[in-house]
């Protein structure tokens, strides 16, 4: 892993900005199930939603009262979308995950070849933020071509590994490839389970 290039961060932060954890995911069955799920064009980014706020996903439902404080997932309630519905291993995964803590929103995103996402932070993702949720990465279709950059340092994600990435700091996604990249994010209140399982692996 390059690290020369990370200016604004110490060795151990550069490195504790991005957690591999002990857990895998068989991507053969993943990007099955995401190919299905597709429109055959879209132009730049592509997001298929699995779980979303429930009254998005049962437009019988009322909209959610305002809530003081957007960035807790515990404002709505969340529920698993019709595509999700559709794709049995997928749907595996995220169970995986409602089993051990609450999970917000989990989606399907595609970046089309020779595409970038710019460079930003998203300010409500990460566990040093009260009242948070965190983001796991679980890449599903990748090329040597694509590079996702975390504080200027590239983070090296095989298919099928789950990642945590402290997201509030400065992240940027180039796919210089000729093929579409596709990832598999998961968005959850940390819980003790997960905050212990990052800890862990941090010292793995």
């Amino acid at each position: 892993m390059e690290t020369n290039n990370t200016t604004t961060l110490s060795m151990n932060d550069t490195f504790n900005d991005r957690i591999k954890l002990p857990f895998s995911f068989e991507t053969a069955k993943m990007l099955e199930e995401a190919k299905a799920l597709q429109l055959d064009n879209f132009e730049y980014y592509d997001v298929i939603p699995l779980r979303s706020p429930a009254h998005l996903v049962d437009t019988s439902l009322p909209f959610p009262p305002p809530a003081d404080d957007y960035a807790d997932g515990s404002w709505t309630d969340w529920l698993d979308t019709l595509a999700l519905k559709k794709s049995p291993y997928l749907t595996n995964v995220v169970n995986f995950f409602k089993e051990n803590t609450t999970v917000t929103l989990v989606r399907l995103l595609r970046l089309a070849p020779h595409s970038t996402v710019k460079e930003h932070t998203d300010p409500t993702l990460g566990l040093e933020i009260e009242k948070s949720v965190i983001r796991l990465t679980i890449p599903i279709l990748n090329n040597e071509n694509v590079t996702f950059y975390l504080n200027n340092t590239p983070v090296i994600m095989a298919t099928g590994e789950c990642w945590y990435m402290r997201l509030t700091d400065p992240h940027k996604v180039i796919n210089d490839g000729d093929e579409e990249r596709i990832n598999l994010t998961i968005d959850m209140i940390p819980n003790d389970w997960i905050r212990q399982i990052i800890k862990d692996s941090k010292h793995s």
